[in-house]
């Protein structure tokens, strides 16, 4: 019996390679269609546009408001550092050695080749900050004097430089935004709750609002911040099954204190150092919100985070039919904006621009927005809207009454945002494989991969080799009540406790 081969005609996507494709141009690709940001003629550093920048601003707008309500004071300071300041705490300014920039000139002068060169060297170079946590310390010194002072909690939004050498657009750049705390206690077990309160609070907000799935964990030695005692993070897996740090959380202990001597008088009269801490997210978490949710047909954002919740799109066929259109697209946009959405009014845009219906919503697809709303002369007269939602394919449009549309959008916008959240999880499980095995471990990382559960003895030595064999690395050590120990499936000596392994950006 003779079979014929059905030749099958390639699914047409908006974003041109796929993520099956080629991920990491996939990526880029996403962040062009969604005209999120754009590389900048600086090398190694982004212009964040509009679009991209409007959804900083509200990761920037529900975190502020949830540091404030947890005590915390925002503050601003200056962008350069003297250099003398990261000399004085020096596991700090060796990690961070390679990755400054540093101003060594005060002016600019006109050369006799009519070209501009730097004059006036600075009696000290200046470094524009990298973190502030040498800054901070020094003004921590004078600010803390007595037990009443403490504790002494501030949060900083600022913008950070880090020569990066390979550099990825919200990912990795030499110039990124962020927020940077930075708290003094009068004791370690304050100190130690702060750290694990801010880990706790970056959990909820990246969940709860990003709709991203995260792992808490503790970073080994190796993996710690520069100056920290101790470094906890939230671990989240993109589509390609790599690992993305999205916040981190550092207990100093005293290093600080005493580089800036950071001191106060006790209650008993007794003249003691401060414990600190420092913690921060940056516009990575863009970067993970692209690669968490998004499709082959652009950008998907969660409805908590996107900068427009519906866009109204008229379809304006006949010249004699746009009054009655735009007037009932009007007047949907305005019941609509008397909803509430999480405290937050629904925002609408209606776009008029002079495209066709087609190029309108296939350009606010790639953007992300939750739900796309056309509207017709057919939709005019029959009291209803033709909607499209992002979370799935845009031939699954479907028509529904307006006032139906008005009244279940705030139900529909959490059901999105869940989806997202339950669907983002749900890969994140499936790609978690507990290891007992070396030769199972190095199977499955030089195969796909994804996160791997394994015990590992703490050895450092075993940690490196693993990195230069696979370029794979210990994400963090899960925080959880009840570890079970068991053997280290490298060297089958005794370890507390599984890890997470993973690849990672």
């Amino acid at each position: 019996m003779n079979s014929t081969k059905i030749k099958q005609t390639p699914i047409k996507t908006a974003i041109i390679p796929t993520r099956a494709d080629d991920y990491p141009e996939w990526y880029q690709q996403v962040i062009k269609a969604a005209d999120l940001a754009e590389i900048s003629p600086v090398r190694g550093c982004m212009t964040i546009k509009p679009w991209g920048y409007a959804i900083w601003e509200n990761i920037q707008r529900f975190l502020d408001n949830k540091l404030k309500a947890t005590g915390h004071k925002n503050v601003y300071f200056p962008l350069l550092i003297p250099i003398s300041f990261l000399e004085k705490e020096a596991a700090h300014i060796d990690g961070f050695a390679k990755e400054c920039a540093v101003v060594t000139h005060a002016r600019l002068v006109v050369n006799e080749e009519g070209k501009l060169v730097p004059s006036g060297a600075l009696e000290e170079p200046y470094i524009i900050r990298p973190t502030s946590e040498t800054i901070i310390g020094e003004a921590f010194s004078r600010w803390v004097q007595s037990y009443r002072d403490l504790p002494l909690l501030i949060n900083q939004w600022a913008n950070i430089m880090r020569w990066e050498m390979r550099t990825r657009m919200f990912l990795r750049t030499s110039e990124f935004l962020w927020q940077e705390g930075h708290t003094a206690h009068a004791t370690i077990t304050e100190a130690r709750e702060e750290t694990l309160t801010i880990l706790d609070l970056y959990t909820r907000f990246v969940e709860d609002e990003l709709a991203i799935p995260v792992i808490k964990g503790e970073k080994t030695a190796s993996e710690r911040f520069p100056g920290a005692e101790n470094t906890y993070c939230i671990e989240a897996m993109m589509q390609d099954k790599k690992a993305l740090q999205a916040g981190t959380s550092h207990y100093l202990g005293q290093h600080f204190a005493k580089a800036f001597n950071i001191k106060f008088l006790s209650a008993e009269g007794k003249e003691e150092y401060t414990e600190t801490t420092s913690w921060g997210v940056s516009t990575r978490l863009i970067g993970g919100l692209i690669m968490v949710h998004s499709d082959d047909n652009g950008l998907v954002l969660p409805p908590k985070i996107a900068p427009v919740h519906v866009v109204i799109l008229p379809i304006l066929h006949k010249e004699e039919q746009r009054t009655d259109i735009l007037a009932y697209c009007n007047e949907l946009a305005q019941a609509l904006r008397q909803l509430s959405y999480h405290n937050k009014s629904v925002i609408v845009e209606i776009d008029t621009r002079e495209l066709t219906g087609g190029e309108k919503a296939w350009s606010w697809v790639k953007k992300g927005v939750p739900f796309r709303v056309e509207v017709g002369i057919k939709e005019c007269q029959q009291n209803a809207v033709f909607v499209g939602r992002r979370d799935k394919e845009y031939k699954e449009r479907y028509s529904q009454d307006r006032t139906t549309f008005i009244n279940t959008l705030i139900e529909q916008l959490d059901d999105l945002q869940n989806t997202l959240f339950k669907r983002a999880l749900h890969f994140q499980q499936s790609n978690t494989m507990s290891i007992d095995s070396k030769e199972a471990f190095y199977e499955y990382f030089k195969k796909d991969g994804g996160f791997a559960l394994a015990h590992w003895n703490g050895s450092p030595e075993i940690e490196a080799t693993i990195k230069q064999d696979l370029n794979v690395t210990i994400r963090c050590i899960p925080l959880m009540e009840n570890p079970i120990p068991g053997k280290c499936i490298f060297s089958g000596e005794h370890s507390p406790q599984q890890v997470i392994f993973a690849k990672a950006y």
